[in-house]
This record gives structure tokens, sequence and C-alpha cells, in this order.
């Protein structure tokens, strides 16, 4: 028996990294899934998004689970294409329990323009918003819908607009808003008895992370960072003796979440982030 047996899952950014790492361990645990995501690219990225190859990965390794995958590509910038995707996988898999608004890019470089904001915010905000609305007419009592927001919500200071450009600044204004949006909106599902919950990871391994673009960030001194550059500017960020995270330690948390083992949590921010943000936050909220 699995936590989430019986249970309808929708992921998005699906196709590879913290998503698909996300769509696999909720099918391990017994969930069908709806896996989402644009699988093209997006101008102000300065690295490849997924394709369709790695969204039908992901459903291959979803159903080594002997569980069902639905697929659909589907930019959650964009409401009518977000909602027909849900809605057709919900048509196919007949209910929806767990929401997973897990899409992302990182747009950062100094001489990218405010274009590289909009896409940041349109992206891991608005496409937050989308997603929880598209899901929202198909939940239930018992229902879980999972943010992932980012160490970048937990303090300011954290991203420098002199060298991670205006995408920076807008991840860090997106991320602090799914914090505000996921604390606000339990506070109104409550009734209904549907949970809300953010995830806030910090560097995690992926190709979010380890890209040419990022490296540079991270180091900035040098003309062709490479990822043994990177590591030890990654390190310095966390208490912890670890360089980043893995996938799966975010998945351990968003599997938590959309179990009944987390019935009775709802707005929480829950960092899983090395203890980056210990420095930065205090032990007790402001009286």
């Amino acid at each position: 028996m699995g936590k989430l047996d019986g249970k309808v899952a929708v992921v998005t950014g699906a196709a590879r990294g913290q998503g698909r790492s996300h769509a696999v361990a909720l099918a391990k645990a017994g969930a069908d899934i709806i896996a989402l995501d644009i699988c093209a690219d997006i101008e102000n990225v300065q690295y490849p998004l997924s394709t369709p190859a790695d969204l039908d990965e992901t459903q291959q390794l979803v159903e080594k689970e002997d569980r069902r995958c639905v697929t659909g590509q589907a930019d959650v910038r964009e409401p009518a294409q977000v909602r027909e995707a849900i809605d057709a996988g919900v048509a196919e898999l007949g209910r929806l329990d767990i929401v997973v608004a897990n899409a992302g890019i990182c747009a950062m470089g100094p001489t990218l323009t405010g274009s590289a904001f909009l896409d940041t915010v349109n992206v891991h905000f608005v496409g937050v918003v989308n997603v929880v609305s598209a899901a929202y007419p198909h939940l239930r009592a018992g229902a879980s819908i999972i943010a992932t927001g980012s160490v970048a919500a937990m303090f300011r200071g954290v991203t420098d607009i002199t060298q991670q450009g205006p995408g920076g600044a807008g991840y860090s204004l997106s991320k602090r808003e799914v914090a505000r949006f996921v604390h606000d909106l339990a506070l109104a599902l409550a009734p209904e008895s549907i949970r809300v919950n953010a995830v806030h990871p910090g560097n995690v391994n992926t190709t979010m992370l380890h890209n040419p673009a990022m490296y540079k960030v991270f180091r900035p001194e040098l003309d062709d960072a490479t990822r043994e550059d990177f590591e030890p500017a990654s390190a310095a960020m966390f208490p912890l003796p670890i360089s980043w995270l893995e996938p799966r330690d975010i998945s351990e948390a968003v599997l938590f979440l959309a179990s009944d083992d987390a019935r009775y949590i709802t707005g929480q921010q829950l960092r899983v982030d090395g203890g980056v943000a210990l420095k930065h936050t205090p032990a007790l909220p402001n009286p």
C-alpha cells in the first residue's frame, strides 16, 4: 500500500529536473500523474529547456512504477493552455488530488533586458497562479497544493541586479509572492479542507543550476567559469558541508506534504535549503 494510492497528481515542469523527480516520487507512492511541461525554449533563458523526448522519458519512468501517466505540453504563462492540459488529464484519469506547481526557469545575466524580469515573474509567480486556478475546479476536500518557492524568498539581497540582471530581481520577487500567495490561499481554502504549502529549496543539482550562465553569475570574475569553478562558490552558501541539494531531497518534502501524513499542515513555508537561510532569518517571527 502506497501513501498516495488512488490519488492523481499534476506536476508542472515535469520533463526533467525537480519536476521529473517529484512525478516519479509521487508515482512510487501510488499516485497517477498528469505531467506537464513547456518542452520548448524561452528567449531569455540562456540554456536549453526541456524537449518532448524529455517528457516522454518522464512518462516512461512513471509507468515503470506501474502508474498511469498523462502528458501535456503547456506553457504555464498561458492560462488557456494550462486549463486545457489539466482538464484533459483529469478527463482521462478521473480525478485530481495533488497539485505540484513546480515549473521554473533561470533567466539571469547582466546583459539581459527587462523582458527577462517579465518572463521570470510570469513563469514563477503567474504560472503558479495559473496552475492552481486551472486545478481548483477539480479539487475536493483532502486535496493538497504544493508550490515550489526558493530560499530566495527568505531574505533580501540574495540576488544582485548588477550581476544577475533583471531576471534575478524577477526571481526574488516571484518567490516572495509565491510565499505570500500560499499563505493567503491556505486561509481561503481551509474551510474546504484543501491544504496549501510551499517548499523552498536551496541550490539543486539540475540543469537550471548547472549551466554556463549560472556559473557566470556565481563567478563573474572568470570569462568561462566551469562546474569546478562554480562548486566552491555554491558550497559557501551552505552551513552544511554540501555544494548543492539533489532533486530527491526536495521530492521527499513534496511527498510528505502531498500525503495524509501532513493532513493538518497548511500555509507552511518549508525550507529544504541545507541551512542557507539560517543566518538571515530569526528563530521566531517578530511578535
